[in-house]
């Protein structure tokens, strides 16, 4: 079995990917685009998020460039290194930037289609329309990434010095990272104030229903599911990919030789009759599952295209719980051809079937099931009481998922035996196996709900907004069931990373005759540096709560200012004046996305070389159970009291209707919950991917303290 050959098929899986992607833009790009008011509307939908891109990529553009000069002048990594990390950080901001003009298009082109119903097809051409528009994003986060890291790989896995791999691949992590969380965060921001100021000016101030063309935020809240779910999620889950192969191959390059002989079956040889260098297996190993997973992905997209007749709900599930099982039965066949023991397919297997259950089990907690139905009923008794149990039911959802992930590591860690930090890795690494698959589906959610938008605003006949409420009811469980994978994949992806970090520092102290770092718990600087990473994640969520509440008070008098100033506005027949609502969201997003990345890329450097790596290896255990816990706890409370909201909107709870007491009650803990789900709890998610893989690029640097 030729192994480099392997090993470069993941590029040409990606390749294929891109190819693909270019033809359904093209494809969408062709469809009719409607009425001349639904292109009107579209119009400064896409106007707004294209240039809310512009502004936040020269942001991230003087970022990148300090970043690249820091590396440059810094010895052990220099401008090399400097160049993976902006090549990292560029293919995470091109994923964004075409997966949002693709759903810009997508969305008044899914209203057309669900608008033609003459052959009774407008419901499957909609959804169509609305998966092609996600799979252009999906596609491109999971082919740039696999070509990324191939590149990496195939580039320096020969070089003289052995140091080399692993700096190129941590600094290609950084740049992946360290553009997620400015990405997810800003695009939080920006979608929670713009959602949040909407909602409360319209349906409290105004006593208008949602999406109404009157409201001059509607615009900018449609804008905002493009930025935030769409572009902020893209690289979200382009960096967990990016982050758990890293780990993974970097527990590879650190591990002891000796112990790197348990991943291979006894006796196996290569074609060539030479002993196969286990190493070598076990750093490529992560590049070639994952393009297995790429190739899946593409199989599993184009099955949901055929089965577009079909219930959307039951496709898209589907298609999310398909590939990754579909990678491990591949697997099983494909792994003895490398001398590779099945205990690799185990940790493959767990990570894959763990990634489902955590996706069915946000879905229940966040779904229309007895926790959002409790959270619904207690609304009948105020908003304090909606409030309290959403809290509650977003608590319970901690224990359970947590426990899965644990268990997750635990089956991987006792299939590998010696390698059980090497079998955790490879259990995040499938967990993430379908991620072209899960983005796709996550991004055909803010698709479906623009296209509601557009429906609404145009005034379209109300069997139209039937079909992409459909389709946006879907969305909105798909979305919850990305987001719990998406947190779910990072918590084992930080376990991984936490594991390369400690291998990292201890093969850099044996080279230098020094005895390994020792984790003990009562080691004083291990405390110190757990208290402190233990408060990082409160920082961001709390500085990501306090910019969307001052953004959304901002928009809400603005939105106020001109009901009162525009003659006729109130009565529709003046245009609003969105761009006003756009430039607040954007300006609160760009300035307040600053603190969250300065704690998340400073943080590890700062304690790093003050305290030490004992100190810093403290620091990411804290921030890892906190972290875990908190963003797990703000997505899922935050989906619990938006269902709830909208499982009475439904007439879930009979005598209590739309507008009623108990309807504005749920209102009010939707809105709470708003910043919880799309900006806070994300956040914190990516700050501990992002400490962690700061940690493990400049772990060589401060190994040698303490």
């Amino acid at each position: 079995m030729n192994l480099d050959l392997w090993t470069k098929a993941p590029a040409a899986f990606g390749v294929l990917a891109l190819v693909i992607a270019a033809a359904l833009y093209m494809r969408i790009a062709a469809l009719p685009e409607g009425n001349d008011t639904m292109k009107r509307i579209a119009g400064y939908i896409r106007e707004g998020s294209m240039a809310f891109l512009a502004r936040e990529y020269k942001v991230l553009a003087v970022y990148s460039v300090v970043v690249f000069c820091a590396m440059a002048a810094t010895p052990s990594l220099g401008v090399i290194a400097g160049a993976w990390f902006l090549t990292g950080a560029f293919l995470s901001l091109l994923a964004g930037f075409i997966g949002m003009k693709a759903a810009t298009l997508a969305n008044v082109r899914t209203a057309n289609a669900a608008s033609d119903n003459s052959k009774g097809t407008a419901k499957a051409a909609a959804l169509l329309t609305a998966l092609d528009g996600g799979a252009v994003m999906g596609l491109c986060v999971a082919g740039l990434s696999l070509m990324g890291l191939v590149a990496v790989y195939v580039l320096y896995k020969d070089s003289a010095d052995p140091k080399q791999l692993g700096t190129m691949l941590h600094a290609f992590a950084v740049g992946a990272s360290s553009i997620a969380l400015f990405a997810r965060i800003g695009g939080g921001i920006y979608t929670k104030a713009a959602d949040v100021g909407a909602d409360i000016a319209g349906k409290v101030v105004e006593n208008i229903p949602e999406d109404d063309p009157r409201n001059p935020g509607v615009i900018a809240d449609n804008v905002g599911d493009n930025v935030g779910d769409v572009a902020g999620m893209g690289a979200d889950i382009y960096e967990s990919l990016v982050a758990a192969i890293v780990a993974t191959m970097a527990i590879g390059l650190t591990t002891k030789p000796e112990q790197l002989q348990h991943l291979l079956t006894d006796g196996f040889k290569a074609a060539d009759g030479q002993p196969v260098v286990a190493k070598t297996v076990a750093v490529a190993l992560p590049l070639i599952l994952s393009g297995i997973g790429l190739a899946v992905s593409i199989a599993g997209i184009f099955m949901a295209r055929a089965l577009k007749n079909f219930a959307p709900a039951a496709v898209l599930r589907s298609a999310m719980v398909l590939p990754p099982l579909l990678v491990v039965a591949i697997t099983y066949f494909i792994l003895p051809m490398f001398g590779v023991q099945q205990g690799v397919t185990v940790a493959l297997a767990g990570g894959a079937i763990g990634g489902a259950m955590i996706g069915l089990l946000t879905e229940y907690y966040t779904g229309h099931y007895g926790p959002v139905k409790s959270v619904a009923e207690a609304a009948k008794t105020g908003a304090g009481t909606n409030v309290i149990q959403g809290m509650a039911v977003g608590m319970q959802s901690v224990f359970v998922c947590l426990l899965l992930i644990a268990g997750v590591a635990m089956l991987a860690n006792f299939a590998m035996g010696d390698l059980g930090m090497y079998g955790i890795g490879i259990a995040a690494v499938g967990m993430l196996s379908g991620t072209a698959i899960v983005m796709t589906v996550d991004a055909y959610g803010p698709v479906s709900d623009n296209a509601g938008g557009i429906a609404e605003m145009s005034g379209l006949d109300p069997s139209v907004r039937e079909i992409t409420d459909e389709l946006d009811a879907v969305g909105n469980t798909t979305a919850a069931i990305g987001k719990g994978f998406a947190i779910g994949s990072a918590t084992l992806t930080v376990v991984a990373l936490f594991s390369a970090f400690s291998l990292e520092v201890n093969h850099t102290r044996l080279l230098a005759g020094l005895k390994e770092m020792e984790l003990a718990i009562d080691r004083p600087e291990i405390l110190i540096g757990l208290l402190i990473g233990a408060v990082l994640p409160f920082i961001v969520a709390a500085a990501t709560m306090t910019a969307v509440g001052k953004a959304a008070g901002a928009i809400v008098l603005e939105i106020k200012r001109q009901f009162d100033t525009i003659p006729g506005l109130r009565e529709g027949t003046a245009e609003p004046q969105p761009k006003a609502i756009v430039d607040i969201a954007t300006a609160a997003a760009l300035s307040e996305m600053i603190l969250p990345g300065i704690v998340a890329v400073l943080g590890p450097v700062l304690i790093g070389y003050i305290l030490g790596p004992a100190a810093l290896a403290g620091a990411l255990a804290g921030a890892l159970a906190v972290g875990a816990s908190l963003s797990l706890f703000m997505a899922n409370a935050g989906g619990a009291w938006d269902n709830a909201k909208k499982y009475i909107e439904k007439g879930g709870l009979p005598g209590h209707p739309k507008r009623s007491d108990t309807h504005k009650a749920a209102v009010i803990g939707d809105t709470v919950g708003d910043p919880f789900k799309d900006t806070s709890g994300p956040g914190v998610a990516i700050l501990i991917k992002v400490m962690s893989v700061v940690s493990l690029l400049i772990a060589p640097i401060i190994a040698l303290k303490g």
